[in-house]
């Protein structure tokens, strides 16, 4: 039998409840689940690559042990679909949360199509509670005081909560 692999890439800058909605939920569709955590310093990340690919490892655990999936948390640099290919997966996964987010991967699937048809790109919706958080919008809110630890899992709370106390000093 061929081993189902999937590619659900991000920046996860940082891991959130829907990142870890949308983990569980592909972690059950598939055998192997590569998350790829993306370097993409353009965005200006809160956390440097080895925090995030360290954050994405403990919070995902849980989940493969419960879902019985091997879940691998490895960085990657570069076109998405050489990386799928670098990793066996024949499935990209993304998470929707609106229409906005749908534009944007519209043409980002006809790209990938293009330059594989072997690809196959798989949305998830966010979940109804998963649907209006965004990693940009979970540091804007606490470098600002507010109270994220109902879009993220305690584990990166207190380390983002941390990271920005550190950088006020």
């Amino acid at each position: 039998m061929i081993e189902r692999v999937a590619l659900y890439p991000g920046t996860f800058d940082p891991v959130t409840n829907g990142h870890l909605d949308i983990i569980g939920r592909a972690a059950r569709l598939v055998d192997r689940l590569v998350v790829g955590v993306a370097i993409n310093i353009g965005k200006g990340p809160l956390f440097d690559l080895e925090e995030r690919v360290e954050l994405v490892r403990a919070e995902t655990a849980a989940i493969a042990a419960r879902n019985g999936t091997i879940i691998e948390v490895r960085p990657f640099e570069g076109l998405l679909v050489h990386y799928a290919r670098e990793v066996g997966a024949r499935m990209i996964v993304r998470g929707l949360r609106a229409v906005a987010d749908f534009d944007y991967e519209f043409q980002m699937v006809g790209m990938n199509r293009r330059l594989d048809q072997e690809i196959e790109t798989v949305f998830l919706m966010a979940s109804e509670t998963n649907q209006f958080i965004a990693s940009r919008l979970v540091k804007e809110i606490a470098r600002l005081g507010g109270d994220i630890s109902g879009f993220v899992p305690k584990a990166t709370l207190e380390r983002t909560i941390a990271k920005l106390r550190a950088t006020k000093e």
